[in-house]
């Protein structure tokens, strides 16, 4: 076992030495970072979304100091689900100046129980862990502390061996995305290897990560939180979650598309957005939603999905992904007419058909690691030109 600091120099966690996160949240333990502030978390009760904005995808803890060693105390929540083996634990990952230096995990912690037959959740309070980084280099450098993507994790104390200030201003653009789980980094193998993380990196962009799992679903407050979260580049990746969850028809669609793309615009009038289709999906590509779990493997840790929809239903407005694609494409042509910084990508730039055929959605709706890698490098290319980055 690591010998604790003998020495410790323990500093306040504050908007100062995190990035990536909306607000902070103080509780009985330390600070919980948001990715939706709290006037925006007041207008929806939606069990899914809380677990979804409080997840730190994106968020990390930046700093300079001479420390050789590095000890962050934490209070994860742990997911659990009924009748599947144990999720892996979430990973904390260390980088020295932009270069991977190390990877923990956390002890203990909350426990929050799913059974995803019923829908029903239980919560059980744990206690903190602490993780310890040590053997670091010599000198001044700049330290991240990526957050887990999909463990909600309270911070409750920083500790060094020497002093630490934030990090100086760069000058880098900011990049506000908004999208799905597939953007939250379901199925990632680490929070620097989520596709928006990767494609910040290549891009050398700071990174406000929106990604939502199971919940872009063009929310007014999303879209408020947005116009006014500061940014260089705005993209958002409008489709998946509202085929799988079936909630609107294509008459509501187009008028919701616009009405956010507006709220936006209210706060960044000239700002480039960049609209995202769905990347492929073959089970939603011409079959409406709801997506639908298949539990047949769940024993054996591998959960499915179906779409439950019926083709002929797109008579009546069901939303497939071939059907929202096109009309992102009509929206963004008709808005270009008055707004030259607003472009169209079809996801499927990003992952389609050859790429299913290599690297197939394990779970028939999110893309495992090797294929966010994938899409990352791809979306910078398309999306980071010299004149963004």
């Amino acid at each position: 076992m690591t010998t604790p600091l003998t020495t410790p120099i323990t500093t306040p966690i504050t908007t100062g030495i995190l990035r990536g996160a909306l607000e902070l949240e103080h509780t009985a333990h330390g600070v919980l970072p948001h990715r939706l502030p709290a006037r925006a978390r007041a207008q929806c009760a939606d069990g899914q979304l809380a677990m979804a904005e409080s997840q730190p995808s994106g968020v990390r803890l930046a700093f300079r100091t001479r420390a050789t060693a590095v000890e962050l105390d934490t209070l994860p929540t742990k997911r659990v689900y009924v009748g599947a083996p144990p999720r892996p634990d979430g990973v904390y990952e260390l980088l020295v100046d932009g270069r991977p230096a190390g990877r923990a995990t956390a002890t203990g912690g909350n426990t929050l129980t799913i059974d995803m037959t019923t829908g029903s959740t239980e919560h059980r309070s744990g206690t903190p862990g602490t993780l310890r980084f040590t053997g670091l280099p010599d000198g001044v450098k700049d330290i991240e502390i990526w957050l887990p993507h999909n463990e909600t994790t309270e911070l409750v104390a920083l500790r060094t061996d020497a002093p630490v200030e934030p990090v100086p201003d760069r000058g880098r653009k900011v990049w506000l995305h908004h999208g799905s789980s597939i953007s939250h980094g379901s199925d990632a193998a680490s929070p620097t290897t989520t596709w928006p993380a990767l494609a910040a990196r290549l891009g050398r962009v700071e990174l406000i990560n929106l990604g939502l799992g199971g919940s872009a679903l063009l929310d007014p407050f999303t879209a408020r939180t947005m116009r006014d979260t500061p940014a260089d580049l705005i993209s958002v990746k409008i489709g998946i979650n509202l085929v799988n969850t079936d909630l609107m028809r294509l008459r509501a669609f187009g008028p919701a598309v616009h009405g956010f793309l507006d709220t936006i615009r209210e706060g960044h009038p000239t700002t480039p957005i960049l609209v995202v289709s769905p990347i492929l999906c073959p089970i939603h590509e011409d079959t409406p939603g709801p997506s639908a779990p298949d539990f047949s493997d769940l024993s054996a840790g591998r959960l499915r999905f179906r779409a439950a929809g019926d083709p002929a239903e797109r008579a009546t407005g069901k939303l497939t992904l071939n059907i929202i694609r096109d009309e992102l494409a009509r929206l963004v042509k008709q808005r270009g007419t008055d707004d030259p910084n607003l472009r169209y990508l079809d996801g499927r730039e990003l992952y389609g058909e050859a790429d299913a055929a290599e690297l197939p959605l394990p779970d028939r709706l999110h893309p495992d690691a090797a294929t966010h890698l994938r899409i990352g490098e791809r979306f910078a290319a398309l999306a980071f030109t010299t004149d963004d980055a």
